[in-house]
């Protein structure tokens, strides 16, 4: 079987590619490697919710599964744009998709970007908003997990916009997510294309 893109250390060979797109409205020119998550293109469900994400707020703001980073370096363009004083969390298992993050920020100039693996953030922080398109394919339990940790660490006043295939469970991940999160949060999806829902959870 083939890695996955969860894979902490992939051992197959890392072949580069670079990609042209549009990120944060810049036309940007990154680079990819095999091994991490849609290496090929930018993947339709992260494209859906590039378009629909606001403005980037003050403050810290974890990108849950970065992969080669479109969620991050979108981020810290609209911030650098908008000169709103933001950290950026890129935060993967993988190590390979950690180093084309980081080397994709340096490329571009994005010195608000810090690629993390979970025990190095901090214990107490707290998110102004969280964005990811999350891995679906590690399994529900682990998915589960996987949001269980983060989602609650959502500081008040912060939003976490997340992005589901209808096909792989978008609407009863919505419910389960209601379920988990409890009072004090609200989950409502904003956006809707091409098979994507997006969720957005606000903490009061």
């Amino acid at each position: 079987m083939s890695e996955h893109y969860f894979t902490e250390s992939p051992s197959s060979e890392a072949k580069t590619r670079q990609l042209s797109l549009d990120l944060g409205g810049h036309d940007v020119t990154v680079e990819t490697v095999s091994g991490t998550f849609s290496p090929a293109r930018l993947d339709l469900g992260t494209a859906v919710l590039l378009r629909h994400l606001p403005e980037p707020p003050v403050g810290d703001v974890l990108d849950l599964g970065c992969g080669w980073g479109p969620i991050a370096l979108h981020t810290g363009l609209q911030a650098k744009d908008a000169e709103v004083d933001v950290r950026v969390w890129a935060l993967d298992v993988n190590s390979r998709s950690l180093e084309t993050t980081a080397a994709n920020a340096r490329r571009l100039g994005l010195d608000s970007i810090r690629t993390v693996t979970a025990d190095e953030i901090p214990a107490d922080l707290r998110f102004a908003a969280i964005r990811s398109n999350p891995p679906i394919r590690i399994g529900k339990e682990a998915l589960h997990e996987l949001l269980e940790t983060w989602l609650p660490r959502l500081a008040p006043g912060g939003r976490a916009d997340l992005v589901v295939s209808k096909n792989l469970g978008a609407d009863s991940l919505q419910k389960w997510i209601v379920g988990m999160l409890g009072d004090g949060f609200e989950v409502t999806r904003t956006g809707s294309s091409k098979g994507f829902r997006v969720l957005t959870v606000h903490r009061g």
